[in-house]
């Protein structure tokens, strides 16, 4: 997968400039933790949707600052591992652990 890594905190109004134009995915990933392995592994064997948005991969760990910031911009509480679906510069949809599942994202856009 083609990921846009996200690893400045600038970048997040630009995830927010890009929404208005086409959806935008974040992925908040732990590079710790092996739920959130497998959370991203999944998605990214299931994710068809490259063509129609932007996708974003955020290391937490290395980039928790930014994590906090995301939960703050886009009022969503932080979760790991967890995706967010930015459109019009807001989340229109978040989830997180078990939850998250690309498919649903079908029926989103």
């Amino acid at each position: 997968m083609n990921w846009n890594e996200l690893t400045h905190i600038d970048q997040i109004d630009k995830i927010i400039n890009e929404s208005w134009k086409k959806p935008v995915l974040i992925f908040k990933h732990s590079t710790r933790c092996i739920i959130s392995k497998m959370a991203l592994k999944n998605f990214e064997s299931d994710f068809s949707l490259q063509d129609v948005m932007d996708v974003y991969y955020l290391d937490l760990i290395a980039y928790r600052n930014i994590s906090n910031e995301i939960a703050e911009v886009f009022t969503v509480e932080h979760q790991s591992p967890q995706i967010l679906l930015i459109k019009d510069g807001v989340a229109v949809y978040a989830a997180s652990h078990e939850s998250i599942d690309a498919n649903v994202l079908l029926h989103r856009l």
